[in-house]
C-alpha cells in the first residue's frame, strides 16, 4: 500500500491530455507536484487507444523529475475503461485516478485488479456525483484495505448533475466540499479541490485557491500552466507559520519539557496535538 502519511507536497496537480505529445513533453519542466496524464475528457473518442499508448509510454521514459504522476483512466463502465485499467497497472505510475467513483464498490474493483498484478500503484478516486457525495464516508472507508490515497472534486461533473453553475462559492457545492473533506481527513486521506474553468482571471483563481485552504483541501487540480504559481503559494505554509511551527518544535525538544501533554508558549497553551501539526507544516515547507 502507498504510505498515505507521507510529507509529499500535492498542493498542484496539472491535467495534461495524454494524447498530446508536446503536453507530456512541457509536463516534465513545470514546477508542479503531480502530473495527471488524462486519458478521459480532455481525449477524443477517436483518439482514445493512442492517448492510453502515448500515456504508457511517457512512463516508461520517465523523465518528470520528482514529480508525481498520476493517470486518469476512462470510467470503468466505458468501452476503455477495463483495458485502460489492466494496461496502466501494468505502466506503474504513481496512482490511477478513477473517474465517475459511485461507491465502495468501484474502488474495491480497481483493488481486485491490482491484487491480481501484485501491484504497488496507488489509487485515486474522482468525487464528481451526487451518488458519490452521499457516499463520501463509503468511498473514504476503502482507504482501510485498499491502495486508495486521495479523494479529488470533480465540481464540473458534479455541478453539471445538480443543475448549477460550477462555482465554488455556490450554497449547494460547498457542503460538498467540506463532507469530502472531511470524509478525507478520517481516513488519512490526502484531499484535492476540484479545477478552476476560466485560467485568466488570476484574481478569481488567487480567490478559489484561497477558499480551497479555507476548507482544509491540501491541494488543487488545475486545468493550465499558469495556474500553477498562484497555486503552490496558496497551499504552502507562509514564514510565519513555519516559523511558529519550529518554535513549537523546539520548545517541546526542551528537557524541562520531556513528556509533558501542554506547555506554556509565547503566552499561549500549546499541546501534543500542535506538535504534530507543526511537524507537518514543516515536512510540507
Amino acid at each position: 500500500m502507498p504510505d498515505r502519511f507521507s510529507p509529499r507536497p500535492r498542493r498542484s496537480a496539472l491535467y495534461m491530455p495524454a494524447s498530446n505529445v508536446r503536453a507530456i513533453a512541457k509536463a516534465r519542466t513545470l514546477p508542479v507536484d503531480t502530473v495527471i496524464l488524462d486519458l478521459e475528457d480532455a481525449v477524443a473518442p477517436a483518439a482514445k487507444l493512442e492517448a492510453r499508448r502515448q500515456a504508457i509510454e511517457a512512463v516508461q521514459v520517465g523523465g518528470f523529475g520528482s514529480r508525481e504522476i498520476v493517470i486518469r483512466i476512462n470510467a470503468l463502465d466505458t468501452e476503455w475503461g477495463s483495458d485502460d485499467l489492466l494496461a496502466v497497472v501494468e505502466a506503474a505510475p504513481d496512482a490511477i485516478l478513477v473517474p465517475k467513483v459511485q461507491g465502495a464498490g468501484d474502488i474495491a474493483a480497481c483493488q481486485l485488479q491490482l491484487d491480481r498484478m501484485a501491484s504497488p500503484v496507488g489509487l485515486w478516486a474522482m468525487i464528481e456525483t451526487c451518488t458519490a457525495i452521499l457516499n463520501i464516508a463509503q468511498i473514504a472507508a476503502c482507504a482501510k484495505d485498499s491502495a486508495l490515497a486521495c479523494l479529488v472534486l470533480g465540481t464540473n461533473d458534479l455541478a453539471k448533475e445538480i443543475g448549477i453553475a460550477a462555482e465554488p462559492a455556490s450554497p449547494v457545492i460547498r457542503p460538498a466540499l467540506a463532507q469530502t473533506v472531511i470524509a478525507a481527513r478520517a481516513y488519512g486521506l490526502t484531499v484535492l479541490d476540484g479545477v478552476s474553468n476560466d485560467f485568466e482571471d488570476e484574481q478569481a483563481f488567487t480567490a478559489a485557491c484561497a477558499l480551497a485552504v479555507a476548507y482544509g483541501f491540501d491541494g488543487k487540480t488545475l486545468i493550465h500552466p499558469r495556474q500553477i504559481d498562484i497555486c503552490n503559494r496558496a497551499f504552502a505554509p507562509s514564514v510565519a507559520q513555519l516559523d511558529d511551527a519550529a518554535r513549537i518544535v523546539a520548545a517541546f525538544a526542551q528537557p524541562e519539557n520531556a513528556g509533558r501533554g501542554a506547555i506554556r508558549l509565547d503566552g499561549r497553551m500549546v499541546e501534543l496535538l500542535h506538535l504534530e501539526q507543526a511537524r507537518a507544516i514543516l515536512a510540507r515547507g
